[in-house]
């Protein structure tokens, strides 16, 4: 009886930290629960394109598959029907459920003006030169963005504030294709410093990593001009909050030094808000590359994407959209996790 007891006790325990643990992390599951519904509908989405899909791409698929494998018409639609996981003849409920029976197995779709090709195929070959691009566009920008913000809110110099202003208006109202081709004009096509377009494959040795940051940089500056203004107002903006704080003000009673206060006190505490952003403002770089990427021919997923859908290649176009809709539903996912784990106020309110 008492092993009995001790075991019922032990199981009680043991739901209770469960439940401790649950109940501490609610504002995480909160959040999970709205990444599911926004990936729901990502789902639904990408669905409703694949059934705008004109009924004749999957016969023009058949007749392909007919003229290389020599077999009836009747046998080579059965089989693309079996290649593609979409039958267009099928009730739309029984259609959808096979899309997400494919999608769990991680069937993003198959080419059908390419044999052998896949969606997946492609996003493993191409997604790195997006990732490396984007990446480094959101790391130059959020670097200047916050030392410019920083030095905004803390110098006291009309010349500078004028300057910035100015460069930030500039930069936030011209969109980032306009700077691509003033960007191409100046650089390449009248200078010739840097290469209208491509990209070496990905490759270990140096020199493919030098000539891939060459022909990035283009690119990844005309991203980068329009992403700083956002970082700059947001950093100024906290930086100004920052500095009405008693801890700053004590700082500055107690006579520490103007840098040391803008280093320890300022930087430290005002970037805090910019946290939850640079996940969102990445999935903005990566979601937002398609026309920066075929302006400069650039070998990414967002030129892959917008070459498909000018080859009418639907069911790729549909695997990419939906793989780039599940990124940005898993950076905002973490952009809100983090901010939320890091600033404890966050998990109060919630």
């Amino acid at each position: 009886m008492k092993e009995k007891g001790k075991a019922k006790e032990k199981v009680k325990e043991i739901a209770k930290n469960i439940g401790h643990f649950f109940f501490k992390y609610r504002f995480l599951w909160r959040r999970i629960g709205f990444a599911l519904v926004s990936l729901f509908f990502a789902v639904l989405l990408t669905f409703f394109v694949l059934t705008l899909i004109p009924n004749n791409s999957v016969d023009e698929y058949a007749l392909q598959i007919m003229m290389q494998r020599n077999i009836s018409f009747e046998e080579a639609y059965h089989l693309a029907i079996q290649i593609l996981g979409y039958n267009p003849n099928e009730n739309v409920f029984v259609q959808f459920w096979h899309y997400i029976v494919n999608l769990s197995k991680g069937n993003l779709g198959t080419s059908i003006r390419f044999p052998g090709v896949t969606a997946n195929s492609i996003i493993k070959q191409f997604l790195p030169y997006t990732l490396f691009i984007s990446s480094l566009a959101l790391v130059v920008s959020f670097v200047i963005g916050i030392v410019l913000g920083s030095k905004m809110a803390s110098k006291r110099s009309r010349f500078f504030e004028v300057n910035a202003t100015s460069f930030i208006l500039v930069s936030s109202s011209v969109p980032d294709y306009i700077w691509a081709l003033l960007l191409l004009f100046v650089f390449s096509n009248k200078l010739g410093w840097f290469p209208m377009e491509g990209a070496r494959d990905l490759s270990n040795d140096l020199p493919g990593w030098i000539d891939l940051i060459w022909h990035s940089v283009l690119p990844v500056v005309s991203m980068v001009i329009v992403q700083i203004s956002g970082w700059a107002l947001t950093m100024r903006g906290s930086c100004v909050a920052v500095l009405g704080e008693d801890y700053v003000n004590a700082a500055k009673a107690r006579g520490i030094p103007k840098r040391i206060i803008d280093r320890r006190y300022l930087r430290r505490n005002a970037i805090l808000p910019l946290v939850t952003s640079i996940a969102i403002s990445f999935a903005a770089l990566f979601g937002g590359s398609t026309l920066i990427e075929s302006m400069f021919n650039f070998p990414g997923l967002g030129l892959q994407l917008a070459s498909h859908i000018g080859i009418r290649d639907y069911y790729v176009v549909v695997g990419i959209l939906f793989f780039t809709s599940s990124i940005i539903v898993l950076a905002n996912l973490i952009a809100d996790s983090i901010y939320s784990l890091i600033d404890p106020r966050i998990r109060r309110s919630s």
